[in-house]
């Protein structure tokens, strides 16, 4: 398994708890707003629309939130501009991390960025010192018959597939990202997530002494209002997913 496939792995088993915090709404809105912006407040030819809206509808976000970001977003109600950043710095045991930011107060989001890893057992590290560890990519989490999967997948001209817990990885192009999932939902295939991300190209092994370590700063910087995604290229020991499970 992937060192990747053991987060996403990770990330989806934390997803549970993570609903559970009021900021995790305001944060799925917040990219649906910025979405709205960037393309228009269709989601039909906003393709980056359609999928914060799915996320937030998957994480039970209100409609109404919903239809207020969009319209805060293509400018129908006042709203505020936000600002997409990124830090790049590594963890404990020396591995990549990545960290997408949305605000409308850089002073801010820096001060408490920079605090995070400081307090965590990080460091900060300049622009463009992890950058090119990774690569933007569409991907897909889908179950069931890996044949019919891959078929369609490959027809629908994604990149991979590959085996990752109970079901599969599909990873393709960015722009490809809706035509992949319309593909395998066209075949009757059950599509359990789908979004752009960051992969990393190389992965990086991480000891048991450090994966705990490393998990605690994640989590410092998710847990801050302004941070929409942590990535890493930390091939995470087995035990890690046992403790989590």
């Amino acid at each position: 398994m992937s060192g990747h496939s053991k987060w996403a792995t990770i990330k989806r088993k934390k997803g549970a708890p993570d609903a559970k915090r009021g900021k995790l709404f305001a944060k799925l809105v917040r990219v649906v707003e910025v979405a709205a912006r960037q393309g228009g407040g269709n989601p039909d030819s906003n393709p980056a629309l359609a999928t914060a809206i799915d996320k937030a509808r998957a994480a039970s976000v209100p409609i109404d939130n919903i239809e207020r970001a969009i319209k805060r977003g293509t400018g129908e109600v006042e709203g505020v501009t936000y600002e997409e950043m990124w830090y790049e710095g590594y963890g404990p045991g020396g591995v990549a991390l990545y960290v997408q930011v949305l605000t409308e107060n850089r002073n801010r989001a820096a001060s408490e960025v920079r605090s995070a890893f400081t307090r965590s057992g990080g460091n900060l590290g300049e622009p463009g010192s992890v950058a090119y560890m990774f690569e933007q990519k569409a991907w897909l989490v889908a179950e069931g018959d890996e044949e019919r999967i891959t078929l369609a997948a490959l027809d629908a001209e994604a990149e991979d597939v590959r085996p990752s817990g109970d079901g599969f990885e599909v990873i393709g192009a960015p722009g490809h990202l809706d035509q992949i999932r319309r593909g395998l939902e066209a075949v009757g295939v059950k599509v359990e997530s789908a979004e752009v991300t960051q992969l990393a190209k190389i992965d990086v092994p991480v000891s048991e002494a450090f994966a705990g370590k490393l998990l605690r700063l994640v989590e410092t910087l998710e847990d801050l209002d302004d941070v929409q995604a942590v990535y890493t290229n930390a091939d995470l020991p087995e035990s890690t997913l046992a403790e989590i499970s």
